[in-house]
């Protein structure tokens, strides 16, 4: 429970701080911001493109993590000052301005503290998310569409930068699926909550009778593949083809087949990509999605399995897990972690923070089960 004297609040939020920097350890960020701009300084470091934007991103996020703590220090400070000057001055302006501060510094550093519970193996990872219309029709495709539209929009509320690989667009309205990338540090960890069907309930868009329509779509999340990671695909184990890229209604939006689609064949996985104007270009990519794709199955494999030695039957979480009412009725309900929010436009506009925070905590909690 949160101290009632704001003093000896901005005092817990300290200590809380303090131990989240014990985790996050500053100083070895420091060490390795140092020697990333070392590396970013070498003009020979952008004969390798993928591996150049690597190491400028891991910079970045370093700096604004960096930049991140000691401006939370400082205006924890900066807000204890506040109070003491409006309780030696009798100041109720400035008391309610250091309120309103102090709220936001009290949901910063509870969002920061939520970061120090993503270990997994492959929480540090960016994150490659597909969405897939399921049952519900032209709705379906809609609402596919509409949780691209807010996971893009939370992405860029927080300055993540996003690729978008691939997009099959519905005949009548809508997407039938997408796969794009989230491309900064603990992507994975951050979304892989997300991972499930979603569910819609509104009155239909495409229903001449204006009848409710219940709608499905899935949520896909999977790691991004690294150097280190041995994915190993043959060729005789894959089927390349080539395809016009195509818009909205199915329009034409590329004059030569550079759109590559890949099927491998011993598990059935599809990918595709049509984002740049070379084959080459949208086959290296699909390449890394699929290889995206089949790490995650295997790492689900090895979890099934350990799961089978320990008798755990409750490692698939990822079934329905979201509920967005939009009539008759508005509210968006997690069904696992019981976290609502009745503004579903918000919700829809990619304001998911609390969403997600709740996940991770969910998700630890299960995690910290399995482990004793």
């Amino acid at each position: 429970m949160a101290a009632t004297d704001p003093i000896d609040e901005i005092s817990e939020l300290s200590s809380k701080l303090a131990t989240v920097e014990a985790v996050l350890d500053p100083g070895r960020m420091r060490e390795e911001a140092a020697t990333l701009r070392d590396q970013a300084a070498d003009p020979d470091l952008w004969g390798d493109q993928q591996h150049a934007q690597s190491v400028t991103r891991r910079l970045s996020y370093l700096e604004g993590e960096l930049a991140r703590l000691d401006n939370l220090r400082q205006r924890l400070d900066d807000t204890r000052v506040m109070f003491e000057l409006a309780e030696s001055e009798n100041d109720e302006p400035t008391r309610a301005e250091a309120q309103g501060e102090l709220a936001l510094l009290r949901k910063e550093v509870d969002q920061l503290e939520v970061r120090t519970l993503l270990s997994g193996e492959y929480d540090v990872r960016e994150a490659l998310m597909t969405i897939n219309a399921q049952a519900g029709g032209a709705d379906a495709a809609d609402f596919a569409q509409n949780l691209q539209r807010m996971y893009l929009r939370w992405a860029e509320r927080h300055g993540y930068p996003t690729e978008v690989y691939d997009i099959s667009y519905a005949e009548e309205a809508g997407i039938k699926s997408t796969t794009f990338a989230v491309k900064a540090p603990y992507a994975y960890g951050t979304l892989r909550g997300e991972h499930g069907t979603h569910r819609m309930v509104r009155i239909s868009k495409y229903d001449n009778q204006g009848r409710r329509q219940t709608s499905f779509a899935g949520v896909d999340v999977v790691p991004v593949v690294e150097q280190t990671d041995h994915v190993e695909i043959n060729e005789d184990e894959i089927r390349v083809d080539v395809y016009r890229s195509s818009g909205p209604g199915g329009q034409g939006v590329n004059t030569t087949d550079s759109a590559v689609r890949i099927t491998h064949l011993p598990t059935g996985i599809v990918v595709s990509c049509q984002n740049e104007r070379s084959q080459i270009q949208n086959r290296a990519s699909a390449m890394a999605v699929l290889q995206a794709k089949l790490l995650e199955r295997r790492r689900q494999e090895e979890a099934e399995e350990l799961n089978a030695l320990r008798g755990d039957n409750t490692g698939s979480w990822g079934t329905q897990i979201r509920n967005y009412v939009l009539y008759p009725y508005q509210n968006v309900k997690d069904v696992r972690t019981g976290f609502e929010n009745g503004n579903t436009n918000a919700v829809l506009d990619g304001e998911i923070d609390d969403f997600i925070e709740a996940e991770i905590r969910w998700l630890r909690r299960g995690q910290d089960g399995a482990d004793e």
